[in-house]
């Protein structure tokens, strides 16, 4: 049983908010490349323990998930000490897998920074393969994808890569 209705959930659902670290800056002066996933993957976990894959569940019935491919777009510098806000998005899913959406925005000016396309799997620890998700985690993505469905598409999903012509 669906324990709220969609029209109640966030769309999309603010994963992170964060400020641009020292660290996090290249020889360019803005964002270093590998710490947008350093990002992205840091709101991921409040996007699981939305959908419900919190740690409790992950620890009472012995799952997790991995991420099995991913693709980022950075669409904007970003630099430091700029506000930052993660938007995750529920694009499908089946019973063993989570295909999510990451925007990075500008948290005070609402420009697009970098985008995450991320498919994840849900895993047995014990046998370190794919597994089914609990059904209340079904009931939670299904309630999710009517939330989300309202949203448009983002242009930059299923986007391949290469050179033209």
């Amino acid at each position: 049983m669906r324990s709220e209705p969609a029209g109640a959930l966030p769309a999309p659902f603010v994963s992170l908010r964060a400020e641009i670290k020292p660290e996090w800056i290249d020889f360019n002066g803005h964002f270093n490349a590998g710490y947008y996933m350093v990002v992205f993957d840091e709101a991921i976990g409040p996007w699981m323990r939305f959908v419900g894959l919190d740690e409790d569940h992950r620890a009472a019935h012995d799952v997790t998930t991995f991420t099995v491919e991913g693709h980022i777009t950075y669409d904007r510098e970003v630099h430091e000490g700029q506000p930052i806000e993660v938007r995750t998005r529920l694009l499908g899913y089946s019973s063993k897998a989570i295909h999510a959406f990451q925007e990075m925005v500008h948290a005070d000016e609402g420009w697009l920074a970098a985008t995450n396309e991320v498919m994840s799997l849900h895993i047995s620890m014990r046998t370190r393969r794919s597994a089914t998700m609990a059904p209340e985690v079904l009931d939670r993505l299904a309630t999710i994808q009517e939330a989300h469905s309202v949203l448009e598409g983002p242009p930059q999903v299923g986007r391949v890569m290469g050179i033209r012509g």
